[in-house]
């Protein structure tokens, strides 16, 4: 979605039609998630260290709530964040347990990760161009409502790259597999500690690979 990636595409292919690729798009929606889930974690590292500092002027010896799946509300805050990245479906048992009591402690973290969720759907939904549009547009509408800041730049993006966004639902296209032969350039450029002779180093990467 970079400026200069766009630029360098309309320089050098004229005539492609750009897609922005679904996984960054996800991406900053995951992060506005898990943005809402470390504001709560920090605010409840703040309680326990006072209630700790309290306990020690009275005398007391403090004891951690254990909440019913035996993690403590810290705990709970800090191993919630693998669930979020995925889909109800995908969840293990003690993801669902742990998911049900994260939610309703903090129906805020409920309500953002609907929304990243809500997104992941509408990807992987088969569905045309024009539907999508549509669907996107409820989706941001149901951002705006939700007053969410940490979703602010999820909605600028999608307002500047609506077009590149909406070309995904024409084929349905990613960039795995650019991403894919990138690696396998970074590793066989790792294996021989760097790269001095450039023109050299693509000779052999045309050879190997073409």
């Amino acid at each position: 979605m970079a400026g200069s990636m766009k630029q360098i595409v309309k320089v050098c292919f004229p005539l492609a039609k750009q897609v922005t690729d679904r996984f960054h798009v996800q991406k900053l929606a995951s992060e506005a998630v898990q943005e809402v889930r470390i504001k709560y974690r920090w605010k409840s590292i703040d309680k326990e260290n006072r209630a700790i500092a309290e306990a020690k002027t009275l005398g007391k010896t403090y004891k951690e709530e254990m909440l019913s799946n035996s993690d403590t509300v810290r705990q709970l805050l800090a191993r919630s964040r693998y669930l979020l990245f995925k889909s109800p479906d995908k969840w293990t048992v003690k993801q669902k347990e742990r998911s049900k009591i994260l939610f309703d402690l903090y129906p805020k973290i409920k309500t953002a990760y609907q929304l990243s969720n809500q997104l992941r759907i509408i990807y992987n939904s088969s569905i045309e161009k024009g539907v999508a549009m549509t669907k996107l547009a409820q989706w941001y509408n149901e951002v705006e409502n939700s007053n969410f800041k940490s979703f602010k730049s999820i909605m600028n993006t999608i307002s500047l790259n609506y077009k590149t966004i909406l070309n995904y639902f024409d084929d349905r296209s990613t960039n795995a597999a650019a991403e894919s032969f990138n690696a396998k350039i970074k590793a066989f450029r790792s294996r021989f500690r760097g790269v001095k002779n450039v023109e050299f180093f693509l000779f052999r990467l045309t050879n190997i690979y073409a």
